[in-house]
């Protein structure tokens, strides 16, 4: 018994354009949906280290029986945030201001909402 093997086997080139445009279009709905997601995770990081800043600030006046207005640093801080340190994400800088007020992030790339130029707060 013969096996014939003909030239019939094999894609052809419509078949292969066809799945060339699916994936195409696959990934033109997929990209967009990726970089929201990465600034949206960006930003809850942010959100997240300014939380963790305002908390440390207030341990560290309760302890130091220190009030309002008082001036502080990161150093200051260190033992009261966990891992010592807050690590930036997107080469934002955090203004701690004076206990009492809020600290802010400065950035410089856009991040959900918010253009380079505007301060973020925590909510």
């Amino acid at each position: 018994m013969r096996i014939k093997t003909g030239g019939c086997g094999g894609f052809t080139i419509v078949e292969i354009m066809i799945v060339l445009a699916v994936i195409g279009l696959l990934l033109a709905i997929a990209i967009p949906n990726f970089l929201k997601s990465r600034d949206a995770s960006q930003l809850t990081v942010v959100y997240n280290n300014l939380h963790a800043i305002e908390t440390a600030k207030d341990q560290w006046a309760l302890e130091n029986k220190k009030g309002t207005g008082v001036s502080i640093g990161l150093q200051d801080l260190s033992d009261y945030i966990r891992g010592g340190t807050i690590k930036p994400v997107v080469q934002e800088v955090y203004e701690l201001n004076l206990i009492g007020s809020r600290a802010y992030a400065t950035h410089t790339v856009k991040l959900g909402t918010y253009t380079p130029s505007d301060p973020i707060y925590a909510p």
